[in-house]
């Protein structure tokens, strides 16, 4: 099977190296920043399966028809990468990988749904200097159907490919899933606001309480829009309902002992490893999924508003907040 996997950035660069390192057929696609140094000295993999290097074929755009595209820029490059690459990605599998829940309707408009595969990861990496990868942790890869049309032997191949590198499972509902999947990167906002790992940032339980409420005001959003949220392998709704549930000191506590125990090495969110690239982020097409539900059903999402205007501004500016600039702005909406 021919693999093209198109963004090379953290997911694309892992997945590339894994599935090159599995002996799979890859290239990886990317802007000739972040490929030149893959080209010229391999691909750096480190982190929690050891230290190694990859040497992987790389280009800017696909020249070959692959069997499979895997999709891994941000969201908001997803239309571009697709034009760039339309001829070639209307004749093959394609799978998405994108935070949120829009990436499938944007790729919808320029792939025919039956070659159409939805996809979910669940395992963390880090991207903060070209050519050089850091796996945080390990997770699943989940693929379901955004339409009918799909067969089922193709899901079932795809599997199989992915099975080599991650735990691969097939879903009914994915787009319960994605719903689901938003609230863990919810929070990815507040280390990037701060400029801090995920460990920094959540080992304060004052910030770590602000994500209680993001989760608390988002189960509300859910609710009130009528979502259904469908279980992930590895992050079960229960767990979720049950924190939301509690005061939110307690809940904060709990929250805090995950987040700063979740990789040895430091976890940096896809929404700070972007700022720290000085490239737009996906923090709209995370907590903007809330805010956008929200007013579609005739009420405010204030406290992911407010942290979507506090990411903004750190783009904008270049400068990070410090934690009292972030409990000062987020103040208002808290109380």
């Amino acid at each position: 099977m021919k693999i093209a996997v198109i963004g090379s950035g953290a997911i694309g660069g892992l997945v590339a190296g894994y599935l090159k390192e599995k002996g799979e057929d890859v290239v990886l696609i990317g802007h000739a920043d972040g490929i030149r140094p893959v080209k010229e000295n391999g691909l750096g993999i480190s982190g929690v399966r050891g230290n190694f290097n990859v040497k992987l074929d790389v280009a800017e755009k696909l020249t070959f028809k692959p069997d499979l595209a895997i999709l891994t820029v941000k969201t908001q490059d997803l239309d571009a990468a697709i034009k760039d690459n339309l001829g070639f990605l209307k004749v093959c599998t394609v799978l998405t990988t994108q935070n949120g829940v829009q990436a499938d309707n944007l790729a919808a408009k320029y792939i025919l749904p039956q070659n159409l595969v939805s996809g979910i990861v669940m395992f963390g990496a880090t991207y903060l200097e070209a050519g050089k990868i850091v796996h945080n942790f390990e997770g699943g890869w989940i693929i379901g159907k955004i339409s009918g049309e799909t067969a089922d032997e193709k899901l079932a191949l795809l599997q199989g490919v992915l099975n080599k590198i991650f735990p691969a499972v097939i879903a009914d509902d994915i787009r319960g899933m994605k719903y689901l999947k938003i609230f863990v990167n919810a929070n990815n906002c507040i280390p990037a606001i701060l400029g801090l790992s995920m460990q920094e940032a959540f080992k304060d339980l004052q910030v770590s309480r602000i994500s209680i409420r993001i989760w608390k005001e988002d189960l509300e959003v859910i609710k009130k829009s009528g979502i259904k949220l469908v279980s992930l392998p590895d992050f079960p709704l229960e767990r979720l309902t049950k924190l939301a549930a509690l005061a939110d000191t307690e809940a904060a506590e709990i929250f805090s002992g995950i987040m700063v125990n979740l990789s040895k090495e430091p976890l940096y969110g896809s929404i700070l490893q972007s700022i720290k690239r000085k490239r737009p982020s996906e923090i709209d097409y995370i907590n903007g999924e809330f805010v956008t539900l929200a007013k579609a059903n005739g009420f405010n999402a204030p406290l992911n508003q407010r942290l979507i205007e506090l990411v903004h501004k750190v783009e904008k500016s270049g400068n990070f907040l410090s934690k009292e600039d972030l409990l000062s702005a987020t103040s208002e909406v808290l109380n």
